[in-house]
């Protein structure tokens, strides 16, 4: 399938998550899917939207956990001067959450982060960063 478009519903029948690709590809016989230029992008009701793109994804099965690999970027559709960069990201899409054990930057109009590994929640909108955090903020002028 090429330049596609899913649209996954919550319980309730409201969309959730858009998933959309270049190219994507069925394998029956291990029940895996690859996704080429993925773009995810999940809902909340009142909600900052998050997206995340990458290069390539790769799902398993019940397609609960996508791995996405390649020049990750996530981002905040009403804030995109944040971004979180890293070349591999689980995302998790059960419970909406995204964890990596690499090196992480985050890029904000303040000043940069740095990271080895995260856990994201977009429910909550929390960001745990895991170890050797180094920062710069750069206070802005009032």
């Amino acid at each position: 399938m090429t330049d596609f478009t899913m649209t996954i519903m919550d319980i309730n029948g409201t969309p959730a998550r858009v998933i959309k690709g270049k190219e994507m590809a069925h394998y029956p016989a291990d029940d895996s899917t690859e996704i080429i230029d993925p773009i995810a992008e999940f809902l909340k009701p009142g909600r900052d939207s998050w997206v995340i793109t990458s290069d390539h994804g790769h799902t398993q099965g019940d397609n609960t956990t996508i791995l996405l690999t390649g020049n990750v970027i996530i981002t905040n559709e009403n804030n995109p001067a944040f971004k979180m960069l890293t070349d591999e990201l689980t995302l998790d899409t059960q419970y909406n959450t995204a964890y990596t054990d690499h090196a992480v930057t985050i890029k904000t109009p303040n000043g940069d982060t740095d990271s080895v590994g995260l856990h994201a929640d977009m429910n909550d909108e929390t960001i745990n960063l895991h170890s050797r955090v180094k920062g710069q903020y750069d206070a802005p002028a009032n």
